[in-house]
């Protein structure tokens, strides 16, 4: 019995290993058969060299593939790594058999479809990286069950919904990265239960609500990034106390608002501070001097007043300091020059004094220097030494800046963007300015700047030649008073806008123009030029705007113009042109503006320019049109302005232009008189429309004329008291009877006869909500209760209402940034539009707004964004 017994103990013993050796051979297989199922998936690979081949085989042992970890006794696999090898497909299920998985990283490829719920399975997970992919979907709540989950990064996918209250569940996460998603709502208060968070990214979402101030007490918490959403709140005044450990704090273009804590002294490892485009007031605090180790500060876009503490130069390490678009006033320290690590410095679109300290320029780091839309005052500094900085952009348009361009500028070979627009600069054009070798943009626009005299050579322009990746050229309104010579046509095929107008230039349009193959803005409008349009102009195939108003161009409309397939706006007024509009005109689908009034044109009216879809805006007044107009001329569902007075037209108003009133103060009017419209679509099913002040009601047409302004343009002037009664305007308010554009006259207006400069203003908003939407006040979506600006208003994400071609046109730039500038005009154009007067902002405030707006473009086209 005995022996027996050892018998069946040595049995056991020696087969021990054996059912160990199955066992693990049964989970081994478990491993590679999810691998393979993972596999099956991918509908692409570079190559296909990744997963095939020796890789991905079931002829080698699944640790030793691409991407693969195993672990070394069990040999399971405890991690897979195949971030940034492009692939493309959905995330298998299958995931999820990989129990020892440790380490999921997926990062930049092109995942899509929805995170399978399953990974919620993987227990011992600590490391999840999905980012940059296109994900979509909600997040899976139930990633809860994944306890263990230390760094969780899904940045950069299409995720929409909320962020699921169970995240708050995983209690040993360190690091949460849901940047540049679609997710929506408020943060859940459970998140206060990730007391161990270090790093917090949520930026570039559609976030809302109040920021809870629970977060601000994470004791690890070293980065906080919310950029690009819509919190609201206030930082709290002990802000380093309860954060210590703070690196970077990212809240810029948000809604927080308060003063700022004056306690960012104790913020000792504060590196980058962002807080940039929120509603904070109150002054620049003084603390910020003490934070030795501050790198980046971002105060720009805000409501801050005072002065620029000059104890901000004590920062040694500062590399970026951004006060633009604020209400800072004062004189620039001179101090600042201590800064040695300075690279950037914003400080445009504030009420800045004062001159431009010139030792600002011993700042040999400086890269950026932008002091735009400010008073400042004074010359441009004259000390040649200056040419040792290393500057790359230069923006000071918008001051009050005098004296000359000093010539030692072309010596910065670094400059890529120059700015003087818009002060009181005189003097002569360095003729030297083509050394800058690396020039993209120059503007020089709105001063008193000349041309230095003689041979046409050597002048100024023929020498920006010589800058091969000149882009942008803004010369207009100086007195330069020169012709433009043939060798125009050897600027750098770079070259996409030249503005030139009202510079007194004369002679001819040189047929070397037609070179500039990307020229997209062609501005020679207000001089004194002669001669014929040359033909070349056909062959700039990227033209999108051409203005030569205003000039003593005469001859004929050149055929080769109808070439321009791109081209949006056409202006020739005011000139000498004769014969007629071309047949092909209607060639033109792109066109949005044709102004070809007080020229000598004659002939009828082509049949084919009424086949342009996209036109808003038609004047073809004051010329020796003549002719019928087709009772069979196509309605042109976008015109808002159609001008044919002061013409030779006869016969029938077609009925799509609409009927003539018979009676009241219009009786005596001829159709001739009423061919000078500003045409306002009406769709309401039900509405009869009541010209105010007329004891008429006309039936509902689709147009009808209702603009004083052009009426009175187009009949000669008729006498005002016709429309005004005996009444005249004053500069406050004033009751009228003034016809307005039904959907853009003010609510008071309407209901009281009230005008105001607060009514302009808010035509102004809703003319900008219908830029930004391409949706007229007057669309027949808008009807009841509900207004263009009232239907804007009620989505929370205001990108739901920007026309999606504002965006396509910007392909290859960051779509963020283009973004950021559309909104700000939204935002500008439901301020602009308030019900009430005195909600809206006056004059001065909307200006300083457009600027803001207009800095900021400028800039992101500086960055190439």
């Amino acid at each position: 019995m005995e022996m027996s017994y050892l018998f069946l103990l040595l049995a056991f013993l020696l087969m021990q290993p054996c059912v160990l050796q199955l066992s693990q051979s049964s989970n081994n297989f478990t491993d590679q058969s999810a691998l393979i199922a993972f596999k099956s998936q991918i509908t692409f690979s570079p190559n296909d060299s990744v997963l095939a081949g020796g890789n991905w085989s079931t002829t080698t042992n699944f640790c030793e593939w691409f991407g693969v970890s195993c672990s070394r006794r069990r040999q399971r696999v405890t991690a897979l790594n195949l971030s940034y090898v492009g692939l493309h497909g959905t995330i298998s299920p299958h995931i999820a058999n990989l129990s020892f998985l440790v380490s999921l990283d997926l990062d930049n490829n092109s995942f899509s479809g929805f995170l399978p719920h399953e990974i919620s399975h993987l227990r011992r997970l600590r490391k999840l990286q999905l980012s940059s992919n296109l994900l979509e979907g909600s997040i899976p709540p139930t990633i809860h069950n994944c306890q263990k989950l230390e760094y969780l990064n899904l940045n950069y996918n299409n995720f929409s919904g909320g962020i699921p209250k169970e995240l708050g569940m995983l209690t040993k996460l360190r690091d949460l990265h849901l940047k540049g998603n679609s997710l929506n709502g408020t943060i859940p208060l459970s998140l206060s239960n990730m007391s161990s968070l270090e790093i917090l990214t949520l930026g570039v979402n559609s976030l809302t609500g109040p920021f809870p101030f629970v977060i601000f007490n994470f004791s690890f918490l070293t980065t906080l990034e919310l950029t690009y959403n819509h919190f609201s709140g206030t930082l709290p005044m002990n802000l380093c106390t309860q954060c210590p450990n703070l690196l970077g704090l990212y809240i810029s273009e948000n809604e927080f608002s308060g003063k700022l804590t004056s306690q960012f002294n104790n913020c000792t490892e504060l590196s980058i501070l962002s807080l940039s485009y929120n509603k904070f007031n109150g002054s620049i605090p003084k603390g910020f001097g003490s934070s030795e180790n501050l790198e980046v500060l971002y105060l720009g876009g805000n409501n801050l007043t005072g002065n620029i503490p000059p104890i901000i130069s004590n920062l040694s390490m500062l590399q970026v300091f951004g006060i633009e678009a604020n209400n800072v006033k004062g004189g620039i320290p001179s101090d600042l020059w201590r800064l040695q690590n300075l690279q950037s410095l914003e400080f445009g679109l504030n009420d800045l004094t004062g001159t431009i300290p010139q030792n600002i320029f011993n700042i040999t780091s400086l890269q950026v220097l932008g002091l735009a839309g400010n008073s400042l005052t004074g010359n441009l500094p004259l000390d040649t030494w200056i040419s040792r900085t290393n500057l790359q952009i230069l923006e000071l348009d918008l001051n009050k800046i005098s004296g000359h361009i000093p010539s030692y500028l072309s010596n910065i070979s670094s400059l890529f963007e120059v700015d003087f627009s818009e002060n009181f600069l005189s003097g002569h054009i360095p003729r030297n300015l083509g050394n800058l070798k690396n020039l993209k943009w120059l503007g020089l626009a709105g001063n008193q700047l000349t041309a230095e005299p003689g041979h046409q050579e050597h002048s100024f322009l023929l020498s920006l030649t010589n800058c091969r990746f000149l882009e942008e050229l803004y010369l207009a309104d100086n007195s330069l008073n020169i012709t433009i010579p043939d060798a125009i046509g050897n600027f750098s095929l770079s070259l996409k806008v030249f503005a030139a107008g009202g510079n007194q230039i004369k002679g001819q349009i040189p047929m070397g123009i037609g070179s500039l193959k990307n020229l997209y803005l062609l501005d020679l409008s207000g001089n004194s030029l002669t001669g014929n349009i040359p033909s070349t102009l056909g062959g700039l195939e990227r033209l999108q705007r051409l203005f030569l108003d205003k000039n003593l161009i005469e001859g004929s409309i050149p055929e080769r113009l109808c070439q321009l397939k791109n081209l949006g706006e056409l202006s020739l007024s005011i000139n000498s042109l004769s014969g007629s509009i071309p047949n092909c005109i209607g060639n033109l689908s792109l066109l949005q503006k044709f102004n070809m009034s007080y020229n000598a044109l004659t002939s009828s009216i082509p049949l084919n320019l009424w086949s342009l879809q996209n036109l808003l805006f038609l004047d073809l007044s004051s010329n020796f049109l003549s002719g019928n107009l087709s009772l069979s001329m196509k309605k042109l569902p976008t015109l808002v302005v159609m001008d044919l007075s002061c013409n030779q037209i006869t016969g029938n108003i077609p009925s799509i232009i609409g009927e003539i009133p018979s009676t009241g103060r219009f009786a005596n009017f001829t159709a001739e008189s009423f061919l000078a419209l500003v045409i306002m679509r009406r769709r309401h099913p039900q509405c009869n429309m009541q010209i105010p002040g007329l004891p008429i009601t006309l039936p509902r047409v689709d147009h009808r004329m209702i603009s004083y302004q052009e009426i009175s343009r187009g009949t000669n002037n008729f006498c005002e008291s016709n429309l005004l009664g005996t009444g005249a305007l004053n500069k406050d308010a004033t009751q009228t009877k003034t016809l307005g554009t039904l959907g853009y006259i003010a609510p008071e207006y309407g209901s009281e006869g009230r005008v105001s400069t607060k009514g302009d203003i808010y035509s102004y908003g809703i003319i900008l909500l219908e830029i930004i939407t391409r949706k007229k006040p007057t669309d027949e979506m808008f009807v009841g209760e509900l207004a263009m600006r009232q239907w804007i208003a009620s989505f929370p994400d205001r990108m739901e209402v920007v026309d999606d071609g504002l965006l396509r046109i910007e392909d290859g730039r960051d779509v963020t940034s283009m973004q950021t500038v559309l909104l700000s005009i939204l935002e500008l154009g439901l301020g602009c539009s308030e019900e009430s007067p005195n909600e809206r902002p006056d004059i001065k405030g909307v200006v300083t707004k457009v600027n803001k707006i207009k800095l900021a473009l400028h800039e992101n086209i500086s960055r190439g964004v």
